[in-house]
Parts: structure tokens; sequence; C-alpha cells
């Protein structure tokens, strides 16, 4: 048995592994799937001052205080540069990393280095698509009874965490047994962004066959390859 981690990305919470959480315990491991600061069922909380770094203490504290150990963190989208500055944290901790169709970014990076977002809704703490962006660009390849319940669910992101370079001293510079999971359909993070991270972090390669969000359209192979690295 293992124990995972699923960090969510942005406009999302710990509901967007629910079908892949499913996966993992009905094959006996221990899955944890937080949400985050000021996101879907803490969006009341949502505030000036979180960011990649306060998300990353959280989920290094989680750890603690759950005294886990031998931990695969599994990340996806802006989840992954949560991923990468918790383990930085509780590198003791962590046993394997999973980017899955995830972000990495380097020391110094910011989100719109990697990714343009053309049609973001800003307001001083929080940002995110318009509901029409989800329907017809993030989510058009869902059937439409996911996407109405994904819809229902999605939260604008803190602010902060969506423009501030990322703060990561240590990580690259450390060893991490990683893998990285490419969705062909995807186009951000782009494939080029993935490889660096394969690259950078002798990580194994593997790809899907679907959108940004594998975790809805294909949750079992994406299961799969969590628990396979």
């Amino acid at each position: 048995m293992s124990t995972f981690v699923l960090v969510h990305g942005a406009y999302q919470g710990g509901w967007i592994w629910k079908r892949v959480a499913a996966e993992l315990t009905g094959a006996g491991h221990r899955v944890l799937a937080p949400t985050l600061d000021g996101c879907a069922e803490h969006k009341g909380q949502v505030r000036a001052g979180i960011t990649t770094e306060t998300h990353a203490a959280e989920i290094a504290e989680l750890l603690f205080y759950e005294d886990l150990t031998d931990v695969v963190l599994a990340g996806t989208s802006t989840g992954g540069m949560v991923m990468a500055a918790a383990a930085e944290r509780a590198r003791e901790r962590i046993a394997r990393l999973v980017f899955a169709d995830a972000l990495a970014l380097l020391d110094g990076e910011a989100l719109p280095d990697i990714v343009k977002r053309p049609t973001a809704v800003n307001t001083a703490l929080t940002s995110g698509p318009s509901r029409q962006d989800f329907e017809t660009r993030l989510f058009a390849d869902l059937d439409p009874e996911t996407r109405r319940w994904a819809i229902e669910r999605c939260t604008p992101h803190p602010i902060a965490a969506m423009q501030a370079p990322v703060r990561l001293e240590r990580f690259w510079d450390q060893s991490w047994n990683t893998s990285v999971i490419w969705c062909k359909r995807s186009s951000n993070p782009p494939q080029a962004h993935q490889r660096r991270t394969a690259d950078r972090l002798k990580g194994r390669w593997h790809e899907l066959d679907t959108g940004h969000y594998p975790m809805l359209t294909e949750p079992a192979a994406l299961a799969r390859l969590i628990a396979q690295g």
C-alpha cells in the first residue's frame, strides 16, 4: 500500500481528484486530496497573501501533522508548482513526484512566462476564466454531464499564485524520483515545458491521449500511471 497526496490546480479543489482517488483507494492505497487555501469550499477564506509558497506550506504541514512518510505527491496544472515547493520543504517525507500535465517552474519564473490566459477575469484577490471560457475552451472535451458537474465546482484562484514568481531555492538542485505525464490534446502547459521537467529531473515520460483534465476524462488510466510511476 502506498500513500498518495493529490494536489489540485487552479480553479479547482480536492473534488477534481474524486474519480482518481476512488481508483487508488479501490486498489488499497491511502489517498488524501486536500483543498488549498482560498479554493473551492475554502473560497470564503480568500484574502491577500495566498501564494504558491503558502499553498506549499499547507501541503508540507499536512505531511507533518499526519505523520506521513514515503509519500507519492501528484500534482496537476498549477498544482505542479505547489508540489515542487512542498517537496522542497518536506524532502525527507517524499518517495516520488508525479507531474500530471503540470507546471514545474524554475526559481524566479512566473505562470505568465509559460501560459497565456487571454480571457482571465481578475479581481484584487482572485483570477479565473469566465463561465463561457470554461464551457467552450477549458472543458470543451468533457462530456456534458461531467462539464456541468465541474463548472458548478470551479472557483477563481488566489491571484498571487497566478502571477507572482515562484521561489524554489533548492528543488532543482536535488535528486527526485519523478515521472511526467503529458496529455497529448492539452495545449497548456506546453509539451516543451513538460519535456524540460522530465529532462532536468531525469524523470520517466508518459503520455495520455486526452486533454488537460485527465482526472475527469481518463481517471483509471491516470490512476494507473500515478500508481506505477
